[in-house]
């Protein structure tokens, strides 16, 4: 297992810096980072207005997550399409630019009727996807006829590839949710959700072609709305696929003199890439 090349040591606080905005709701949404004295991130996340949780669209129009099952030449909106509004936010250009952070910008879903599975994540809430991958990549994977989400079916094959094992932590399963312009999704079905608890909260992996995408974080309106001050830890995986600095902690606040809400990524480190294992190196580790 690859550790981490800096030392942990309390967060220097640090100006905000805000990247691009989107219209969401009744309000604005903004990108934006935070980086300590020695360059090392502090933080990396989106920050709604707090009218941006109101007047939020409650029906969907159809878009490229939408796939004509029936081929009938009409759109069923509940049957046919994957029910969710989406802006595209591109992270600050400090931050963006920089080739020792793989993240590069956001894809932020609302959904306001949730979405599979049913019983666990049907409340409506937001999807934060901070993606690794070229916006043109991701918005290549297409609308089909296969799997659960309706995708290519050539490109439901690449989203469901293995991904070596030492590149995801062993709590995160595949369970073939391949979505068009977004990717495939590991799910932790040790968390609280899959216990019987209510959602409001949750850590995704993405993952496509063998390569982890994007990370992610869903949190429901309802929470949000409650004015939490929470951070959890981040199962992270032995190794990375590409060196950089990388969270270790995902955070959700209100913050009551700006009335504002942020969702953000904390605590980076830097790790540098690990070699691949092999089905040899995962008879070793299954051996032991």
């Amino acid at each position: 297992m690859l550790g981490c090349s800096v030392s942990q040591r309390p967060v220097e606080s640090t100006a905000r810096l805000l990247g691009t905005h989107s219209k969401v709701g009744n309000g604005m949404v903004s990108s934006y980072s935070e980086v300590g004295k020695d360059g090392t991130p502090n933080a990396i996340g989106i920050v709604f207005q707090a009218r941006a949780l109101q007047g939020l669209p409650a029906e969907y129009s159809g878009g490229h997550e939408c796939y004509d099952q029936s081929n009938d030449g009409q759109l069923d909106l509940e049957g046919e399409c994957f029910a969710t509004h989406e802006w595209t936010i591109p992270l600050p250009g400090d931050i963006a630019r920089r080739s020792d952070v793989p993240f590069k910008w956001v894809g932020l879903n609302w959904n306001p009727q949730g979405h599979t599975p049913r019983g666990v994540y049907d409340l409506p809430h937001f999807d934060v996807h901070f993606y690794l991958e070229p916006i043109e990549r991701i918005f290549s994977i297409q609308p089909g006829p296969c799997g659960p989400e309706y995708v290519r079916c050539d490109q439901f094959k690449l989203g469901t590839n293995s991904l070596p094992s030492n590149y995801m932590h062993a709590d995160f399963k595949n369970v073939n949710a391949v979505v068009p312009a977004m990717g495939n999704h590991l799910v932790d079905q040790t968390a609280p959700e899959f216990r019987g608890d209510r959602f409001t909260q949750a850590w995704i992996y993405g993952v496509y072609d063998g390569r982890v995408t994007f990370f992610e974080q869903m949190v429901t309106q309802a929470y949000l709305l409650s004015r939490p001050a929470e951070c959890f830890p981040i199962k992270s995986p032995p190794s990375v696929g590409v060196r950089g600095f990388y969270p270790t902690r995902y955070c959700i606040r209100y913050l009551a003199p700006t009335d504002e809400y942020t969702v953000s990524m904390e605590n980076f480190v830097l790790r540098d890439a690990g070699a691949p294992a092999t089905p040899v190196d995962e008879l070793r580790r299954t051996a032991k």
